[in-house]
């Protein structure tokens, strides 16, 4: 390669924003290690759990670490074992799941998302608030077509996550999904939902995201904790606050599913069993995702064009995006372009 270091941002001091957690530096560029790829960033989508990991919400699992997992890329360099799969110049994209140890119980039985030695791009490793970053060639995947590099990003994550959070919320064919929060994953879910024949329903804050939402065609959008008109079948909570729990609950019908979307979630005020979970109600969580819900997903996005609401930053800009994205001030998702 021409040049051998690149701009990259790094957890200096986990903390709230306005205490500057991120710090921009000129670092090496790695090598890409047994079974890995080097890739060039060419757009990186900003996720809710990189202000997490900057916040110290999640604490950070390498010090320094460069958070991004929303990476469209070029490949540039092909380490040892990699095999014929990808070449340098192929466009590729890099998600949260980064490895699993492939043996588990876990692993074997299709779960390697709940994999104990799992590790995430941007938390364990360096991820995509750079110009380069490498990955592990058996978790880095394909993309559709059809699609600018900008509006791939967010696929990866945002996509992703809620995807699975679909499944989990087990939602049925031609039911009404209740989805609280209206951010980057959750205008992406509620396409997937809309596809399928569902009636979404939205609470949210923030007129941006209400308009978006109205835009692409909910049944009805109201206020973050506001009950729908109707009783729903299925609900996701992709807002990382614990007290939007009670009203998802509430609002379920007999033997509706609540899945909650984040990694992260402020505590959950004590809950009534009678009123909220009884008559088969069902609270679960959602982690991480398997690479097979990648694929599956990254599929559907290949056959069904879904909108991708971007709002670009450059690179050197990061730190606002983050700030914006805490401050609720973002309709879509961030990506940056370096």
């Amino acid at each position: 390669m021409a040049v051998s270091t690149m701009r990259a941002w790094q957890v200096r001091a986990p903390g709230p924003m306005a205490t500057a957690p991120l710090e921009l530096v000129r670092t090496d560029i790695a090598e890409p290690g047994d079974g890995e790829l080097l890739i060039a960033v060419l757009a990186c989508g900003v996720c809710r759990t990189d202000l997490h990991v900057s916040e110290g919400d999640l604490p950070v699992h390498r010090h320094r670490v460069t958070p991004g997992h929303e990476v469209v890329g070029e490949v540039v360099a092909v380490g040892p074992n990699v095999g014929a799969e990808f070449t340098a110049g192929d466009r590729v994209g890099v998600a949260w799941l980064r490895s699993t140890c492939g043996h588990c119980k876990y692993c074997r039985r299709g779960q390697e998302n709940l994999c104990p030695a799992s590790k995430y791009t941007g938390w364990d490793a360096d991820g995509g608030y750079a110009e380069y970053l490498t990955a592990p060639a058996a978790f880095v995947h394909r993309l559709p077509a059809g699609y600018t590099d900008t509006e791939l990003a967010p696929l990866l994550c945002a996509g992703i996550i809620g995807y699975r959070a679909l499944k989990r919320a087990e939602l049925p064919d031609g039911g009404r999904l209740g989805i609280y929060g209206f951010g980057g994953s959750a205008h992406l879910t509620a396409q997937v939902a809309l596809a399928r024949g569902a009636e979404v329903h939205v609470m949210t804050r923030g007129a941006g995201a209400r308009e978006l939402a109205t835009a692409l065609g909910a049944a009805s959008v109201q206020g973050a904790g506001d009950p729908p008109p109707v009783p729903l079948d299925a609900a996701i909570l992709f807002a990382p606050v614990g007290e939007l729990v009670l009203p998802a609950l509430a609002a379920l019908d007999r033997g509706g599913i609540l899945a909650v979307a984040g990694i992260h979630l402020s505590d959950i005020p004590t809950l009534n069993y009678q009123r909220l979970l009884f008559q088969e109600r069902q609270l679960r969580s959602v982690t991480s995702n398997t690479r097979a819900d990648a694929r599956k997903f990254l599929a559907f996005a290949g056959e069904h064009r879904i909108t991708v609401a971007t709002v670009p930053y450059p690179l050197d800009a990061a730190d606002r995006a983050l700030a914006d994205l805490s401050a609720g001030a973002i309709a879509g998702a961030a990506v940056l372009i370096p």
